[in-house]
């Protein structure tokens, strides 16, 4: 385990190193929005949710906003993410249960976020994370496919990988993890056709001899 811990410290060194100050690739202003997004995200790309975001946010300004609006014309508005009739319905839940408990502010607390509507852990971890800078760390598909690649987990359960990862990495380095293995996984770890040859990660990575191109 010791010489795992080593070998993971050693990876998101090297991630730091190449990409510096990560940003979520979803595109918000304020812990509110990037919760709407993060919900819209779902099985939908990020640059999609940022089209359909852009317009969204100046319609919707507030938890209010989402709440009153007529639930057929908020479908068709997030019509292009995908699954609209299901993000709707947890989006206006979600509104409620802001207004109703937390003054229509978004909590700065994870299990609270993990408690509305529509908030998983992935969820919760995105805005936990980068709007309030609390140490999470959000398990989406290329942070699935690339911890199992780089042989730190041998699981496809995101709950499993969120756990064994923070188990493996300082915690200073969680927020930071869940950007720096997306940027490499649309970058240079590309499922189908990954630049083996080209990552600066090959002299750590199991993988790299099976995949090499």
């Amino acid at each position: 385990m010791q010489n795992k811990k080593e070998r993971a410290l050693k990876i998101v060194e090297l991630l730091n190193q190449e990409y510096l100050s990560p940003k979520p690739a979803l595109e918000y202003t304020t812990p509110f929005q990037l919760l709407i997004a993060t919900i819209l995200s779902a099985q939908c790309t990020d640059e999609r949710v940022n089209i359909v975001s852009k317009d969204l946010f100046k319609k919707y300004k507030s938890p209010k906003d989402f709440i009153n609006a007529d639930i057929e014309e908020l479908k068709k508005d997030i019509f292009s993410t995908g699954f609209y009739n299901q993000k709707a319905r947890s989006i206006v839940n979600c509104c409620n249960e802001l207004i109703e408990k937390y003054n229509g502010e978004v909590p700065a607390d994870f299990e609270k976020l993990t408690s509305l509507p529509g908030v998983g852990r992935k969820t919760a971890s995105v805005v936990a994370g980068n709007a309030f800078g609390i140490p999470a760390i959000a398990v989406d598909t290329h942070v699935k496919r690339l911890s199992n690649l780089l042989g730190f987990v041998k699981t496809d359960n995101p709950e499993k990988i969120e756990s064994e990862l923070k188990e493996l990495l300082p915690e200073r380095y969680w927020i930071q993890t869940s950007h720096w293995l997306a940027i490499h996984g649309r970058k240079i770890c590309i499922a189908r056709r990954p630049k083996c040859l080209k990552c600066i990660l090959a002299d750590y990575c199991p993988s790299f001899n099976q995949n090499k191109n």
